[in-house]
């Protein structure tokens, strides 16, 4: 609907995966919440501000980390597409999608299509790892 533009394609991206982090956010605190250490710390006298900072943002932060990481990667692949379907990025602006349609053109140079294809798959994957070692270092449940 806002045509083929990068900003645009960023902007559709973001409205469509906002809900989803506010839902995991939401549920996740409201889980917290209800924990014995949060209540406990109500009961000691601690302010709301403090206790979100210091008790709930910290349960919550390693969910979100994973999430915000796959959220990432799903952006980054849905982002190929369109460019790949001529609806994201626009020359001369650089784009792996737009890279892979281009090598689709020629058959015989099978690795303009390979590389971008690898450099999307690697790219993935180093965003999905990242995000499970931001959660394990970070989760207080692992501790």
């Amino acid at each position: 609907m806002l045509g083929p533009d990068l900003l645009n394609a960023m902007i559709a991206i973001a409205i469509v995966n906002v809900p989803g982090f506010a839902r995991l956010a939401r549920g996740e605190a409201l889980v917290a919440r209800e924990m014995d250490f949060v209540q406990a710390a109500r009961a000691m006298g601690a302010g709301p501000v403090r206790i979100m900072l210091r008790h709930v943002w910290p349960s919550v932060a390693g969910n979100m980390l994973v999430f915000a990481s796959l959220k990432a990667s799903a952006a980054l692949i849905t982002e190929s597409a369109l460019s790949f379907l001529g609806l994201g990025v626009q020359p001369p602006t650089p784009s792996w999608g737009y890279m892979l349609a281009t090598g689709m053109q020629y058959g015989a140079a099978w690795w303009l299509s390979i590389f971008p294809g690898a450099a999307i798959f690697l790219a993935v994957l180093a965003l999905n790892l990242c995000g499970d070692a931001l959660r394990d270092a970070i989760d207080p449940k692992l501790a």
